[in-house]
């Protein structure tokens, strides 16, 4: 067979022997060897690439699966009660009543962003927002949660001037508020940063789609934009390079892929016309893999075969061979499963979008997914293998020999500061440090505000946005993580997550309903990161099944290291809550009322290993991590609600890193006031101030409702303590007895360190 001729399935059957790039492709032998026998022959070259990214990492789970079961088996179905869709899913979807539904999701693209941080972030949101329109949904806010090497190393400002304009570039374009998220910096994300964006969408409960082709003589419709060279190879190692050249000089594009957000934009209301008209039996997006997944994930899923005619794809670059189309990952595309009396109007409707739209194949009543080329079959295989028959692995499982070091390796030996001076000293270097300086450097290349249904955003622990402007109804979200929490204890590391994501959700009034996750882990190929893997989906399945609130999707990612050395073990949480009127949101600044009586909520211990302080003053990592206690949060969340609805609580801002010392002056600032703090009697003033125990919430209630929040709170047994008043008025934070900060001065060293880093 010449350089220019298809590998088609006959030249596969009459050419047992011939060599193929299985290995370059990221195929083991033993993979391969598969391949050959659930074929009965060898792959063609189109086949061999749609196996190679389909039972990739990335796409196939195959070194999570066997652990990521055990989300289900502790989900209740009272749990799964108002889940609508759940794994496996494009999106979790849940009911949050009154006929509404909402589906969200998380997911990484984290190797891309480092290659090309522009447009690596960028296309990792409008994946995400494909997810979301996949499920019948219109898209309505975004989320980010972003980690990158230290803050002042020489490749840091790159990345994250890259990443952080992609992110707002795109999500901007889109017309889509961004919410909220975290930006972490740490020198273990320096070779590769973590970029994980979140989307959200709304529709009525009837209004869901789900993906699969069924019903023999449907068409396949694929819509967007044109196929191209760009993103070969973004979920795997497949690179453009493994294919032939074909002589004319054609330019291989990166295999990170390139966006266009204004296409996207017009495909969501494309998608959103079609859905409205009913003319849509199944439909997937094109993101990872892209056709590669689409035609075998739909085929799958469906009650039948499929057959594609390939060359009917419409392309943006010459001479492209059928397994680059297949492999293509080129942004903002959809495929439709549609009934052949509905393709005119289906036609129509991306015609009065200016949509490109062209029927490239249709579902059979037979078992095989086929794909020709000019007439000629490229992949003849059963579409099951490809999208969920791939290996499952189970990798060795063993906890690190460092681990006992790790912990033992706790803060009881680093100095504390202990006079007033050094009390003050330390507040103003840890507000200032990278860890806990503010964002707003970042959050304002963001639109937080558009379309006007955001309710909480800025200064806010959880996002709150309005789904329906008659009766208020809205929803809250927050995603978080402790990459320093899960690399001293997996299992604890992950529950803090979902606690912290739980409580800022709870914070501003909502319910917590459902969580998505996305794991970002190191080479599974190491015993060691299988156990932090293997701990931290124990630990967050557990946490979900105390709280009562299910898994409803997720995505992970392995590999993010650099050379041998692995990331911090990263589980981001997200949780997603319900508020039945968002007029009744909890706020993060104080002030709304004069006087207003500031309350701890929960218990302080000496917890400081793994803490902000001892990161930011020490360098030092090592110890045990705060206690969880889940029923705790629960009842935190169960007391934020009636007070919401009580008009008992005026602002309210969970503690977690950096303890309360940083969650005064964070509800301070975004209220503009000043207050009076009084610590507790006989306690340590360092432990009081910078102590990162779990389960705590600042809020202030006005003097009038004091007696009845507090009387709530003891008969409820939530332990409180009355800790300080908001001052009028006053320009300063005042610890009593200890020392007294400006607010410009607070302002100027909690706002200038990211504007002199990257500005």
């Amino acid at each position: 067979m010449s350089a220019h001729q298809v590998d088609t399935v006959t030249h596969a059957s009459a050419d047992p022997d011939a060599a193929q790039p299985f290995k370059e492709l990221g195929l083991k032998d033993d993979e391969y060897a598969r391949i050959k026998e659930i074929l009965g022959r060898r792959p063609t070259d189109a086949e061999l690439a749609m196996y190679s990214i389909m039972w990739s990492e990335h796409c196939s789970y195959k070194s999570s699966k066997v652990h990521l079961g055990y989300f289900g088996e502790t989900t209740t179905d009272e749990m799964r009660a108002n889940m609508l869709a759940g794994i496996g899913e494009n999106a979790g979807v849940v009911d949050i009543g009154d006929g509404w539904a909402v589906t969200f999701k998380v997911e990484s693209h984290n190797h891309p962003s480092y290659v090309e941080p522009y447009q690596g972030a960028a296309t990792g949101v409008g994946g995400i927002v494909r997810d979301i329109m996949a499920m019948g949904a219109r898209p309505i806010a975004v989320m980010d949660q972003l980690r990158f090497g230290a803050a002042d190393a020489p490749d840091t400002r790159r990345v994250v001037d890259g990443v952080v304009r992609g992110v707002g570039g795109y999500g901007n374009s889109l017309g889509l508020p961004n919410i909220g998220g975290e930006t972490v910096f740490d020198e273990s994300y320096a070779g590769n940063p973590l970029v994980n964006a979140l989307a959200a969408g709304v529709m009525r409960v009837e209004d869901m789609h789900l993906a699969f082709a069924s019903g023999a003589g449907n068409k396949i419709i694929l819509f967007g934009a044109r196929t191209g060279l760009d993103g070969i190879g973004g979920v795997s190692v497949l690179a453009s390079a493994t294919f032939d050249d074909d002589g004319g000089g054609r330019k291989k594009l990166p295999a990170v892929q390139v966006g266009d957000p204004f296409t996207e934009k017009v495909l969501i209301e494309c998608c959103l016309d079609l859905y409205k008209a009913g003319l849509v039996v199944g439909i997937q997006d094109l993101g990872g893999a892209g056709l590669s997944c689409a035609t075998s994930e739909l085929a799958a899923a469906g009650d039948g075969g499929m057959h594609i005619n390939l060359e009917r794809v419409p392309m943006r670059a010459t001479g492209m061979t059928p397994a680059e189309v297949l492999s293509s990952e080129s942004q903002e595309r959809m495929c439709a499963v549609v009934t052949p009396e509905n393709v005119d109007a289906f036609m129509e409707v991306c015609k009065k979008w200016d949509v490109l739209a062209t029927d490239i194949g249709e579902v059979t009543d037979g078992e095989h997914l086929t794909i020709s080329w000019h007439g000629e079959t490229v992949v003849d295989v059963p579409p099951r293998t490809v999208a969920h028959d791939g290996p499952v692995y189970h990798r060795p499982v063993e906890r690190p020999a460092t681990q006992d070091a790790l912990i033992a390796n706790t803060t009881a030996g680093l100095k504390r500061p202990e006079t007033s001076e050094e009390l003050e000293a330390t507040l103003m270097k840890m507000i200032a440090s990278p860890a806990l300086c503010s964002r707003k450097w970042i959050t304002e290349q963001y639109d937080r505000y558009v379309r006007g249904n955001t309710v909480l955003a800025e200064n806010a622990d959880g996002g709150v946005i309005r789904i329906d402007e008659k009766t208020g109804r809205g929803i809250a979200l927050s995603t978080d993580a402790s990459g320093r929490y899960t690399a001293l204890d997996p299992y604890t590391g992950a529950q803090l997550a979902l606690a912290e994501a739980f409580r800022n959700v709870a914070v501003t009034g909502a319910t917590p309903k459902a969580v998505s996750n996305c794991l970002n882990f190191g080479s599974p190929e190491d015993p060691g990161v299988m156990w932090q893997f293997q701990q931290a989906v124990r630990g967050l399945a557990d946490g979900c099944a105390t709280l009562g609130i299910p898994v409803t999707g997720g995505n992970v990612s392995f590999y993010n290291q650099t050379g041998s050395t692995a990331i911090l073990p990263t589980p981001v949480v997200a949780v997603l809550g319900v508020i039945d009127d968002v007029h009744r949101r909890i706020p993060t600044g104080l002030g709304l009322e004069p006087g207003e009586t500031l309350i701890l909520l929960g218990d302080t211990h000496d917890e400081l290993d793994g803490s902000i302080w001892s990161q930011v003053e020490h360098g030092h990592l090592g110890g045990v991590p705060p206690k969880v206690d889940l029923a705790r949060e629960q009842l935190l969340a169960d007391i934020l609600l009636s007070s919401s609805r009580d008009g008992l609580v005026t602002a309210a801002h969970d503690l977690s890193e950096g303890g309360l010392a940083q969650a005064v002056v964070e509800a301070a600032l975004a209220g503009e006031t000043g207050c009076r703090i009084l610590l507790p009697e006989g306690g340590d003033p360092f432990v009081a101030l910078f102590s990162e125990s779990s389960g705590r919430v600042l809020v202030a209630v006005p003097r009038t409702e004091e007696t009845r929040f507090t009387g709530m709170c003891t008969a409820r047994g939530l332990p409180w303590t009355r800790i300080g008043v908001v001052d009028e008025g006053s320009d300063s934070v005042e610890i009593q007895g200890h020392f007294s900060v400006t607010m410009a001065k607070l302002r100027e060293a909690f706002e200038g360190t990211l504007p002199a880093l990257f500005g």
